[in-house]
């Protein structure tokens, strides 16, 4: 026969608790919640942005219209549509979130962005330039240079938004959620100014699709 030992600063009968069982949920007080283990870059994914880089480097150097135009389309629409989406569908719905979901969306959400987003300022900006100078927009005497050169501004403003504020705030929040005690204030701020600068720059997209849509049409 075994003896168990018993906290003698607890009173077993008196919290209804039985010798030796495990204690109730949250009998120990609340603790920070719990941190999934995460990869900051998701790994299995560089194959795939590897791909695209390639095949954007291809469509520049050859100059293929077909190419340029396709990674051009596809990687403004994707980038407009994220954008937007993070910042009017996602953020609202983060913010009604309990805090472990929370912390367990971003910590797989949050790698994932850290590569989609250069990837698609890259697709944007490398194939749109090589379109407009191989069909000839770039020059002054474009009859709409004035409104391709606003466009130009808009997207320079977009991607320093993207690479310079998007950017380091996803690279501290997983820093900072890698550490053996989180600081949860200075994450919220940092999610704040992810998706508020997201729907920034899904709006002034919106801009951009204007004035493209104007061109295509003369």
């Amino acid at each position: 026969m075994t003896d168990t030992a018993i906290d003698p600063g607890v009173d077993t009968a008196a919290s209804g608790v039985e010798p030796g069982a495990a204690p109730p949920p949250g009998a120990g007080g609340p603790g920070p919640p719990p941190v999934p283990n995460f990869n900051i870059v998701p790994v299995r994914a560089l194959p795939v942005v590897a791909v695209v880089l390639i095949g954007l480097i291809v469509a520049i150097s050859t100059n293929n219209l077909w190419a340029l135009t396709f990674f051009h389309v596809a990687g403004g629409g994707l980038w407009t549509s994220l954008d937007l989406f993070l910042g009017l569908v996602l953020g609202p719905i983060m913010g009604s979130l309990s805090i472990p979901a929370r912390i367990e969306f971003t910590t797989k959400f949050m790698p994932k962005m850290l590569l989609i987003m250069p990837t698609l300022v890259a697709m944007t900006l490398g194939a749109g330039f090589q379109l407009a100078r191989h069909v000839g927009n770039l020059e002054a005497s474009y009859p709409h240079h004035g409104w391709l050169v606003a466009s130009m501004v808009i997207v320079a403003v977009m991607s320093v938004i993207a690479l310079g504020l998007l950017e380091p705030a996803n690279l501290a929040v997983l820093f900072e959620l890698k550490k053996p005690q989180p600081n949860g204030a200075r994450i919220q701020r940092l999610m704040k100014v992810f998706i508020y600068t997201a729907g920034i720059t899904g709006l002034m997209q919106i801009a951009t699709i204007v004035i493209m849509t104007f061109l295509a049409s003369r």
